[in-house]
């Protein structure tokens, strides 16, 4: 990246961690002086061009990341000769097991088998002796497998791990908070319009009017 006489540079040092450097071969190009006793207004702009760029690259790395942890939760994954089917967020079943392992990482010494079983089955209405040993078997196995939770080795037991409590707060939180009483909202025709109702209704019309001018409906 090159300004005027300046530029940056960016390098894998040693193989093993990412060097940014800033290069200016004429103060000029930021009105300081040459002399010494400018240096330390000179580190300055140097550094603030070195965090200015990482930053921008840290905010386009960042959905990659979101969208990295989506697709592992939301499809089937394997690892080794074992496989799990997706957790797919919009599912009754996924947002049941992931409101229970909130409530999980509150147990100093984690959850058995008969400890889901006994969560899981009100959060989707039913009787916990209709939920056989092998079903719940093979929900702990999905989210083992996806890494939202970990056995406790030489036990039947297991822990919600760090990774899985931030999914878990965070797609139950987005469906409870954002997206159901966002559906309700839209499409309650029998209630006030909510301004979310009012926006979407205002942006539809205003497509509408735009595909009319084209002639694409009428």
């Amino acid at each position: 990246m090159d300004y005027k006489h300046s530029k940056i540079k960016q390098y894998h040092k040693e193989g093993r961690a990412l060097r940014t450097e800033t290069t200016i071969n004429d103060t000029g190009d930021f009105g300081i002086g040459r002399r010494l006793c400018n240096l330390p207004a000179l580190a300055q702009v140097g550094y603030t061009a070195n965090r200015r760029l990482l930053d921008v690259e840290r905010l386009t790395a960042d959905p990659a990341i979101g969208q990295a942890a989506f697709t592992a939760v939301a499809t089937p994954v394997t690892l080794g000769s074992q496989r799990a089917s997706a957790l797919p967020p919009h599912s009754t079943r996924t947002q049941a097991l992931l409101a229970a392992l909130v409530v999980f990482r509150l147990l100093p010494h984690g959850f058995r088998n008969a400890d889901l079983r006994a969560h899981l089955a009100p959060l989707l209405g039913l009787d916990p002796s209709l939920m056989t040993q092998g079903r719940m078997t093979y929900e702990l196995r999905r989210l083992r497998l996806h890494g939202l939770i970990a056995r406790i080795p030489a036990t039947h037991r297991y822990q919600v791990t760090d990774h899985g409590l931030r999914i878990a707060v965070y797609l139950t939180r987005v469906h409870n908070r954002l997206v159901r009483p966002g559906l309700s909202q839209i499409l309650d025709d029998a209630a006030i319009p909510s301004p979310l109702r009012r926006q979407l209704d205002r942006l539809t019309s205003t497509v509408d009017d735009l595909a009319r001018k084209h002639s694409l409906i009428t």
